[in-house]
């Protein structure tokens, strides 16, 4: 069986509903075990254990947020030439760009050598103010449509062999 993590970190609910969908998606191929991990909980026997992975992360001042940083600094050693070659996605959801949230993770990505298997999704909020920054989000439906499509079709790939 193929082992899919999902590693997340959400503060106001949006990025946590994005990755509980690509969950969902990827929890149609029953082949495929999915695991939904919070970034604070996940480490390195986690990352080494999947055969490939989701990260999705909030923007926080034009970057991936700090709990997601520290996974990848509590990670990135330990996984280090023994996950190359292993399929990858990026969520990210945003108040006004996301790009260097996703630049961040890519960089990450190219070092471990994991392969993009998506085009990285940016979901944007357009939360600009204090208020609506901190506010709970809601994503709509049809991003989360992406997600879950993200999700279902790495699980597909991975059962398939073609990642």
């Amino acid at each position: 069986m193929k082992t899919l993590l999902i590693v997340f970190h959400s503060l106001t609910g949006g990025t946590e509903q994005m990755a509980q969908a690509a969950c969902e998606g990827a929890r149609s191929e029953p082949a495929v075990s999915v695991r939904l991990l919070r970034a604070a909980a996940a480490n390195s026997n986690d990352v080494v254990a999947a055969d490939g992975y989701i990260f999705a992360t909030p923007e926080n001042l034009a970057a991936m947020s700090g709990q997601m940083k520290d996974f990848f600094d509590r990670t990135y050693y330990g996984a280090l030439e023994r996950i190359a070659a292993r399929p990858y996605a990026i969520l990210v959801c945003a108040g006004s760009d996301g790009h260097n949230a996703v630049r961040q993770i890519e960089r990450i990505c190219t070092g471990w050598r994991l392969k993009r298997v998506a085009e990285a999704l940016i979901v944007c909020t357009h939360a600009q103010t204090p208020e609506a920054i901190l506010a709970p989000k809601l994503i709509q439906p049809e991003a989360l449509d992406t997600c879950r499509e993200i999700g279902a079709a790495i699980a597909a790939g991975l059962v398939l062999g073609i990642y």
